[in-house]
């Protein structure tokens, strides 16, 4: 087997280090490509570089693991690291995912390199698709369950003109990355905000609005359609505008009930 590639995605440095430390000293074929901080990070990171191994930390702010792991889905395979063994050990039961426990132990790990060269070895032995996006959905909801609720945004303040104004968050379309700043397009015209796509997606009722695409979010309310498109991508299209807006491969799987 030649080289490897791999993701890191811890939000704990030192933690984040360690693992990279005893990956490389066990697996010299391995290279780590990227490493991020948070979910939504690793997913963007993932989308740029493929890597074909992911070890995701389950809890990282916004974003958590599991949530990243469902937006990059069977294009890796996906090892969580955890400090509670149940988030992953159906999965891992199921032969869909590895997982690692904290605090690090080399042994372990070493029979997760062990697990992962033979995956890699025999590529044409495919997990079943549905049976990992149905763990991870519940895992996902076992973990959102545990967490206090959170005060989202209801409001967002931007500058129209010499004036400064508060747009209701029910009233918005869709969210877009516009160089240095954000556009806001909302039912009464659009405004720029300093805000960026990252911290907005994480102050958002993630039940309304979606990230669809590493520089985009949209309100769901205001989705007409979803269609699928070339490429394993898609598009929506916002009501009464008849504006559409591309959905990246990552972000598809938010529309697969639509």
């Amino acid at each position: 087997m030649g080289i490897v590639t791999a993701l890191v995605a811890d939000d704990e440095p030192l933690l984040r280090d360690r693992l990279v430390a005893l990956l490389q000293r066990n697996w010299p074929e391995l290279q780590i490509i990227a490493t991020a901080r948070n979910g939504r990070e690793a997913v963007e990171m993932f989308d740029t570089h493929a890597p074909q191994i992911a070890f995701l930390d389950v809890h990282m702010p916004g974003m958590n693991g599991i949530e990243a792991a469902k937006c990059i889905g069977q294009r890796a395979a996906l090892v969580f690291v955890t400090a509670h063994a149940q988030y992953a050990v159906e999965a891992f039961r199921q032969g869909a995912i590895d997982y690692i426990v904290k605090p690090l132990d080399e042994e372990r790990l070493q029979e997760t390199v062990r697990r992962l060269r033979q995956r890699l070895e025999a590529p044409t032995l495919h997990t079943d698709t549905s049976l990992t996006t149905n763990i991870l959905d519940r895992l996902s909801a076992h973990i959102r369950s545990q967490i206090a609720p959170v005060r989202y945004l209801q409001w967002i303040k931007a500058s129209v003109g010499s004036t400064v104004r508060l747009i209701p968050v029910e009233q918005i379309r869709y969210i877009k990355s516009d160089t240095k700043y954000t556009l806001v397009v909302w039912e009464c015209g659009e405004a720029l905000i300093r805000k960026t796509i990252r911290e907005l997606a994480d102050e958002l009722d993630p039940s309304q609005f979606l990230q669809i695409h590493r520089s985009a979010i949209v309100n769901l309310h205001q989705v007409q359609q979803f269609s699928h498109g070339n490429n394993d991508g898609g598009e929506v299209q916002i009501k009464g505008s008849g504006e559409c807006l591309p959905v990246s491969r990552s972000f598809v799987h938010l529309f697969r009930q639509m």
